[in-house]
């Protein structure tokens, strides 16, 4: 079965698309590749339950497990040596990509206390878009009574546009709140 945003995509965002950008055919028409969600964990370092716990609720929030990630190298002032855990990533693709996505726009990011849209000015010059979520509590999947601490997370969305100007059209038009800041 497919996702619903993803069946919204094909049927009427890349009609809209192709006739805003003059689009040869369907093919050329922007479409997500990708989402990558990071959880930085910094005091994992002396702490491995920290770590467990923040690879649980990743795991919770994108239903797929995610690789733990670790440092490149040791920095001295944060306690930090080369091959220390340090983090968690997921990235998604596919059916798991849009229904995340939906569940972000739908239900996560209306969630967030005084939110007022995310900043036009997070995309990268080649049509990604990235933007930092400061409180995981903000997905349904999550249970306050449970959570040891509240994690921040970046959250990267990858397009095949060209522009930034094409992303901005794709991704509003996916339902993500984008405003001028």
């Amino acid at each position: 079965m497919q996702s619903r945003l993803r069946e919204i995509y094909e049927k009427k965002i890349v009609p809209e698309l192709e006739k805003e950008f003059g689009y040869a055919n369907k093919f050329a028409v922007p479409r997500l590749t990708k989402i990558v969600l990071n959880m930085g964990v910094g005091k994992a370092a002396g702490d491995k339950k920290l770590l467990e716990a923040a690879v649980a609720d990743l795991t919770a929030i994108a239903a797929q497990k995610p690789i733990v990630t670790h440092a490149k190298k040791s920095i001295a002032t944060y306690r930090l040596r080369e091959g220390q855990a340090i983090g968690t990533k997921v990235t998604l693709r596919g059916k798991r990509m849009y229904d995340f996505l939906d569940k972000l726009v739908t239900v996560a990011l209306p969630r967030i206390k005084d939110f007022r849209g995310l900043s036009k000015s997070k995309f990268d010059g080649r049509g990604n878009y990235a933007f930092g979520i400061r409180e995981h509590l903000i997905f349904p999947e999550i249970s306050v009574d449970k959570i040891d601490s509240i994690r921040g997370m970046d959250i990267v969305v990858a397009t095949t546009a060209k522009t930034d100007e094409e992303a901005m059209a794709l991704l509003t038009k996916l339902g993500l709140p984008l405003v001028l800041k």
